[in-house]
């Protein structure tokens, strides 16, 4: 068991350092260690396949939300090739964490992730 348990926080660790890198070419690299090739992110917001795509979702949300990190909330829960998490959007100056939600991904052989399905628990009005 630890073994898979292992698995699933590898992949959500590297999940949270693409989500958590800003400068792009560090965001490139993190993004490919994360995701297989043809790899996806769907959420409420975004619908994307491959690695420039997902890296641009990313890009995005540290333009709508300068100085916040993603950060864990929780324990990662998995079984066979997918696994569960929540996570937390929060601000680097306050604590405050306006944003929070839930994914399921879904791990390719190599262990990097095939999808992401993405659910949005807590948004600020407007987004």
């Amino acid at each position: 068991m630890p073994a898979h348990t292992d698995r699933y926080e590898n992949a959500v660790s590297r999940y949270f350092e693409a989500w958590n890198a800003r400068e792009p070419k560090t965001r490139t690299k993190a993004v490919a260690a994360a995701w297989s090739v043809g790899g996806g992110y769907s959420d409420p917001l975004a619908d994307v396949v491959g690695h420039e795509q997902i890296a641009g979702v990313i890009a995005a949300a540290h333009e709508q939300f300068p100085g916040f990190a993603f950060r864990l909330t929780g324990v990662v829960d998995g079984h066979h090739d997918t696994a569960r998490f929540s996570w937390e959007l929060v601000s680097e100056v306050d604590g405050s964490a306006p944003v929070a939600g839930s994914d399921v991904i879904t791990l390719a052989g190599d262990g990097r992730i095939r999808s992401v399905l993405g659910f949005l628990d807590r948004v600020p009005d407007g987004v």
